[in-house]
């Protein structure tokens, strides 16, 4: 069973920066494929990034690309959404996810374990 701990979200005001954070459990994080998706309150869960097990491979929403870089540590077991140049449409829970295969993916069903998610408010 793999555990995801998703962190970092909070308030911040449009134009700035956060952070996310997502811990995995057990030992096949360095084999999968991680991605970070988006749900704002009526709407449905939308890909925002991904990245394949290496980290060499990335793929962007195009709402965020320019502003958002996902990156890895794979001797942390931990994946990072940074967010730079915040909108107030970037307004949503933040959900880490990951699949068995190391291959990026952009659906949610090609995902299998999710974290909680974390919640992402920006302010005018």
């Amino acid at each position: 069973q793999v555990q995801l701990v998703d962190s970092g979200g909070g308030l911040v005001q449009a134009g700035g920066s956060l952070r996310l954070s997502c811990a995995v459990s057990g030992r096949t994080f360095g084999s999968r494929a991680m991605g970070w998706f988006r749900q704002a309150p009526g709407k449905e869960r939308e890909f925002v990034a991904a990245i394949n097990w290496s980290g060499e491979i990335t793929r962007y929403a195009d709402s965020v690309k320019g502003r958002f870089t996902i990156s890895r540590d794979n001797a942390k077991n931990t994946v990072y959404l940074q967010m730079n140049s915040v909108k107030p449409e970037d307004t949503a829970v933040y959900y880490c996810t990951t699949r068995s295969l190391g291959l990026v993916a952009t659906r949610p069903n090609d995902y299998a374990y999710w974290g909680q998610g974390t919640q992402v408010i920006v302010s005018l």
